[in-house]
């Protein structure tokens, strides 16, 4: 009798594909979503379900992009690793993967959650995988800020699974990422400019420099912690949030100042470090507050 194994290894390499450090983050959001959708404990059923079915989907996204990237990421140190860069894993090897698993994810959205939120997570899908990856990242040093949108879009769609709607208050939600986004992305480009100078990408700090990188930073960080007051300001949420938002936006203005003022790559690292930081506790104290009862 023969048995059908698959290699521990080629499992490590499919999971690479997906990004799973960049999609935890992404579902994370959603799942605030989810919770902050309805003043109750949401259905753990509808929970699980949309987790699963936004996991796949973001998945199968990141894996187009690593796809249509391979030759980028090969040049770049940071990338260089990736098992599409390595040659590890076909062209048509990936393209089974990911629409089997996005297939999935959709079919799990469309029959055990709602067809909104499978058609808005599709449509993430698309933002992502085509509209930012094939079009506007090879194109525009503006990409991250106008491709922003998709990647913003988790707790959108944590809403619309709980709720069936996607009102002002998910919106707002999402607005805080957008923003969120370029002095996070700006970041990294900033301190890995040599790589991104090999991938032939036209990032920010490669055609207009390092100053003109810094500058946008701290602007659109004084943006951000001005959009992270809205929650309060509407209503959404209470004393709790206001003075989370507060402390975390102080710390990331300092570092952003800090890559203003006093640049190394040492101070980018931090920044960009403390961004992922900064967004799961800002996330989080929504979460903490929005059953507190302020």
């Amino acid at each position: 009798m023969t048995t059908l194994t698959v290699h521990p290894n080629r499992i490590a390499q499919y999971w690479a594909l997906t990004k799973p450090r960049v999609t935890q983050l992404a579902v994370f959001c959603a799942v605030i979503g989810m919770f902050l959708a309805t003043p109750a404990l949401p259905d753990w059923k509808i929970v699980v379900a949309a987790t699963i079915g936004i996991w796949l989907l973001a998945g199968a996204a990141f894996a187009v992009n690593c796809l249509v990237e391979r030759e980028i990421d090969s040049r770049m140190a940071r990338t260089a690793r990736r098992p599409m860069a390595r040659g590890e894993i076909t062209v048509s090897q990936t393209l089974v993967f990911s629409g089997v698993i996005g297939g999935i994810g959709m079919w799990v959205l469309y029959n055990f959650v709602n067809p909104l939120t499978m058609w808005l997570t599709f449509a993430t899908f698309v933002g992502y995988a085509v509209i930012y990856t094939m079009i506007l990242k090879p194109a525009t040093p503006q990409n991250i800020v106008i491709g922003g949108l998709s990647g913003a879009m988790p707790p959108a769609l944590g809403w619309a699974a709980v709720a069936n709607d996607v009102p002002m208050q998910a919106w707002i939600l999402v607005l805080i990422i957008f923003i969120w986004t370029p002095p996070h992305f700006w970041a990294l480009a900033l301190y890995r400019r040599d790589d991104y100078a090999k991938s032939g990408l036209p990032m920010l700090p490669i055609t207009h420099g390092l100053k003109f990188t810094q500058f946008h930073i701290w602007l659109y960080t004084i943006a951000l912690v001005a959009t992270t007051m809205l929650p309060f300001a509407v209503r959404m949420s209470g004393i709790f949030y206001l003075a989370s938002a507060s402390v975390l936006g102080a710390i990331f203005l300092w570092h952003a100042w800090q890559i203003y003022r006093n640049y190394t790559d040492l101070i980018a690292r931090k920044t960009f470090t403390y961004s992922i930081i900064y967004l799961s506790l800002l996330f989080g104290a929504l979460l903490v507050d929005h059953y507190l009862k302020f």
